[in-house]
């Protein structure tokens, strides 16, 4: 059975098992969009392209299923997920759900005594990042500042169903990397100190906003359609 789901920083930090390598190489491929939505991934050829044999890659590819990443059609294998409205506006809506929630737990926790210091730290590298000008990495680390609200409230459940989404997050963070990403650092910033208040209610306003304006921008970048302009696609890194 396939194993569930990924946090953005995870494909650094796991390294053990071919089959995840391998889902990680085509995980970043995907969102770079050097595998673009919609193609069918040929088993043969991303062998040859990975040199690797075909057992690992079989083994992959549930976790990419798993993940949102792919879908496994009969006859024609594993064809990568395409993009809707629809898609993205239900991602929000899980969004909404759980972060909201996330950021009223982890002013709580900040009020008793929880640090924030780990939001600190992602912000800094998220500031070091936007200043790159480099689209995957902003995505990264903006996935991984919503990953850390989430680690901040001590929830195990909680952290379990956000790693279920983070990869859909940062491939849509990736999609819409037209959007001003500074504009996005000071929804961080902004989140932060909202968290940093221990104000519950304060923290989930501010949250819900940041998401719902994030949804706007977003949605319409994604209305543009085929017209949208994404970053050039590079290859996976393969380690």
């Amino acid at each position: 059975m396939a194993t569930p789901t990924t946090s953005a920083s995870e494909p650094q930090e796991r390294g053990a098992s071919l089959s995840h390598r391998i889902y990680d190489q085509i995980r970043e491929g995907i969102i770079r969009g050097h595998y673009p939505q919609g193609s069918r991934l040929a088993e043969q050829r991303l062998a040859q392209e990975l040199d690797v044999s075909r057992v690992p890659l079989r083994e992959a590819v549930p976790l990419l299923a798993v993940d949102g990443f792919v879908r496994t059609l009969p006859r024609r294998g594993a064809v990568v997920t395409t993009w809707t409205i629809d898609m993205a506006h239900e991602l929000f809506d899980l969004r909404l759900c759980m972060e909201v929630g996330a950021a009223r737990f982890a002013a709580r926790q900040v009020g008793l005594g929880t640090s924030v210091a780990p939001l600190r730290v992602i912000l800094d590298r998220s500031r070091d990042g936007v200043s790159t000008g480099d689209a995957y990495r902003i995505a990264t680390d903006s996935t991984e500042f919503h990953e850390a609200v989430v680690a901040l409230t001590g929830n195990s459940l909680m952290r379990s169903a956000m790693r279920s989404v983070t990869g859909r997050m940062m491939w849509l963070f990736y999609l819409t990397s037209d959007l001003n990403a500074d504009d996005a650092l000071d929804g961080h910033a902004e989140l932060l100190r909202a968290i940093e208040s221990g104000n519950e209610r304060v923290a989930e306003s501010v949250a819900y906003a940041h998401i719902e304006r994030d949804r706007d921008e977003s949605m319409r970048v994604l209305a543009a359609g085929p017209g949208l302009s994404l970053p050039h696609p590079a290859p996976p890194t393969i380690t």
